[in-house]
Order: C-alpha cells, then sequence, then structure tokens
C-alpha cells in the first residue's frame, strides 16, 4: 500500500488525520488489550477446547436450539479431555466452557474488522499518513496470521492431549503482543510532541533491550500457563525450600526442562521477573544521570518520566506476580497478572518509540 497522503492538504488536516489515525490505533490496541484477557480468562477455566471446529464465517452464530447444542456437545465427547478429564460433564456445564471460547474467537473476529475496514476508509479518503500504508497493512497480515495461529494452537489438544501445546500457546500469545506492540509503536509516533534528544547514547539501546526482555518474559508466562506450573511451588521467596531448587534438569537433555518441565519453567519466569525489574532500574539510572549531566529538570524530561513509570510499572507487576502465585492463581488476580504484562508492554514500547522524532514536531 503506498503512501496516500496528498501533499497539498494543509497542516491542520494533517494534524487532524494523524489525530483520527491515532485514536483509531489506540481504540485497537484496547479492544486486543480485552482480547488477550479473555483468552487468558478461556485458558484459566480450562474452556479453549470446547469448540472442536474452525469455522471462520459460521462459527460467528452460536447453537441456537437443543439440537444444535446437543450436536455440539457430541463433538467435544469425542476429544480427551471430556474423555479423561470431563467425562460426565453435564449440557449446562458444557455451556459455561463453550461461552468462553466462543466469545474469545468472536472478540478476535471484531478486532479484524475493526482493524480492517478504518484502514480502507483512511486509505480511500487519502487521510492516511505518510509511510504507514505497508506498515499498517503488515499488521493486518499479522492478524490473519494469528488466525491460523490460534488454530494451530486448538488443534493440538484434540487428538492426543488433554490440553494444547504451551508451545503453540506462547507463539499465540507472543504473536498478539507484536499485534499490540506495533499498533502502539505506531500510533505513539502520530501524537505531536517536542523532540527530546537522548540522554545518553545508551538510551535507545537500553530501550530496546527492555522491550525484548519484555516479550521474553512473556513469552516464559505463557509457558508457565500452558504447563499449569503456577498452581505448585506456590512460596515465596523461597521455592521447594531454596533459592535455586533442585531437580531443575531433570529431563535429558538439559535444555528441553526449560520448555517442558513445570519446575524449571516457573524457576525461569522467577528469575525473569527479577532481571526485567533490574534491567528497568537501570535504565532509569541511566536516564536520570544523563538528564541530570545535560541539565535537564526530572519533572520536564520526557525520557527520564518515561523510565519512572515503566520502572513503577513492573515493580508492581512483581507484587502482583507473587501474590498471583502465594494465592495459587485465582481467576481475578491471574488475569490482573496478565494485563499487567501487557501494560508494561505497552509502556516500554511507547517509551522506546520516543526516542524518535514524531511524524508531527511541536516546536
Amino acid at each position: 500500500m503506498a503512501n496516500v497522503t496528498s501533499p497539498a492538504i494543509s497542516e491542520s488536516e494533517q494534524r487532524f488525520n494523524a489525530a483520527l489515525v491515532r485514536g483509531w490505533l489506540y481504540f485497537v490496541v484496547l479492544t486486543l488489550f480485552c482480547l488477550v484477557l479473555v483468552g487468558g480468562a478461556t485458558r484459566l477455566t480450562q474452556s479453549g477446547l470446547s469448540i472442536t471446529e474452525w469455522k471462520p464465517i459460521h462459527g460467528i452464530i452460536p447453537p441456537l436450539s437443543l439440537a444444535e447444542w446437543q450436536e455440539e456437545f457430541d463433538l467435544y465427547k469425542r476429544i480427551p479431555e471430556y474423555q479423561l478429564l470431563n467425562k460426565g460433564m453435564s449440557l449446562a456445564e458444557f455451556q459455561n466452557i463453550f461461552w468462553w471460547e466462543w466469545s474469545h474467537r468472536l472478540l478476535a473476529r471484531t478486532v479484524g474488522l475493526i482493524f480492517a475496514l478504518p484502514l480502507l476508509f483512511f486509505w480511500m479518503s487519502k487521510r492516511l499518513p505518510k509511510g504507514l500504508g505497508w506498515p499498517l497493512t503488515g499488521v493486518l497480515a499479522l492478524g490473519g496470521l494469528q488466525g491460523f495461529i490460534g488454530w494451530w494452537m486448538v488443534s493440538s489438544g484434540l487428538t492426543e492431549r488433554t490440553d494444547v501445546s504451551q508451545y503453540r500457546l506462547a507463539v499465540h500469545l507472543i504473536m498478539a503482543c507484536l499485534i499490540i506492540a506495533a499498533c502502539v509503536y505506531i500510533a505513539r509516533g502520530l501524537k505531536p510532541r517536542r523532540h527530546e534528544d537522548p540522554p545518553t547514547g545508551a538510551s535507545h539501546g537500553f530501550a530496546i533491550v527492555l522491550l525484548v526482555a519484555a516479550f521474553i518474559q512473556i513469552y516464559l508466562g505463557a509457558l508457565v500457563a500452558g504447563l499449569d506450573a503456577g498452581l505448585s511451588y506456590n512460596t515465596w521467596p523461597l521455592m521447594d525450600g531454596a533459592i535455586v531448587p533442585q531437580d531443575l534438569l531433570l529431563h535429558q537433555p538439559a535444555w528441553l526442562n526449560f520448555f517442558e518441565n513445570p519446575k524449571t519453567v516457573q524457576f525461569t519466569h522467577r528469575m525473569g521477573g527479577y532481571v526485567l525489574l533490574l534491567l528497568a532500574l537501570l535504565h532509569y539510572v541511566v536516564e536520570w544521570r544523563g538528564a541530570v549531566a545535560r541539565g535537564l529538570d526530572l519533572e520536564l524530561s520526557q525520557h527520564a518520566r518515561g523510565a519512572l513509570a515503566i520502572l513503577i510499572v513492573i515493580l508492581l507487576q512483581a507484587v502482583l506476580g507473587i501474590f498471583t502465585l502465594v494465592l495459587q492463581m485465582p481467576l481475578w488476580l491471574a488475569l490482573s497478572h496478565q494485563a499487567g504484562a501487557i501494560i508494561v508492554l505497552i509502556l516500554v514500547t511507547g517509551h522506546l518509540r520516543g526516542y524518535r522524532r514524531p511524524l508531527i514536531e511541536e516546536v
């Protein structure tokens, strides 16, 4: 998709168009945020395998009669999750888990429309700011790919397993996070602001490391969820009576433990949280010292403020993770922890974009 913004439009029109696109992208991010939480609830309520067929169009309509409900229930009875874990489940109990998965799929379809239709409108009406056509088309393509990944994930639990593959679950979550980060990054660049040079030469690179670390921690969290690793070793700061517990490398080859041993996966996620918090602290120190060295007021330095906000939110997220673990993952607390991870991702992504010049610069 080529650049479609006419160079003849006035500056005020450019600002207005940028504000429209920015508002739309943030609305997409909000919807994606809700989608991730509904997906988390679907996982935590063991509802993700309740719909055993992929019907991208027809699947919008839920069962409308008792006969249709019974047909859907009969399909669920064929898979290992029902036969080994939920045998004897009533139709009413099946309906409870069905609605979670159906809501998750419906919201995913809705996000696709919320993204695609306004993008087409902005394109056809020549309101799309310069240089954003191809990046936004790429984000739309990622969304389409995410639909296939979602079914690929679900299909892993329909034949031999009683749950979905933790590998595929992690890929599904990371793809959602990539789409969120891309939308935030583009939207942040559309906000009119005064450009401020980074306090130090290492500032931008440090922010990139922080973003990569956030993605890795989210990936580790998905492995924890996929293996139900948070339901055991519910103590802190010790784990199984030690800072570094035994049997972390029980499986062979050793690397397999970091993906398939629930104890090792939980331990790695804990360590990842500590590393992320330390990186956030170091990043703030770098920004603070750099701003002071340049004679900047810390309250006026957008980079120092952003780094401090990230540090505070990651600290709160760590505390939330500890309570989620110790209280053995109650639904509301586990979802709050997942929400916190997405908020951290959003803040770090926006902060990273802040080091570059905005598309519309305030004087």
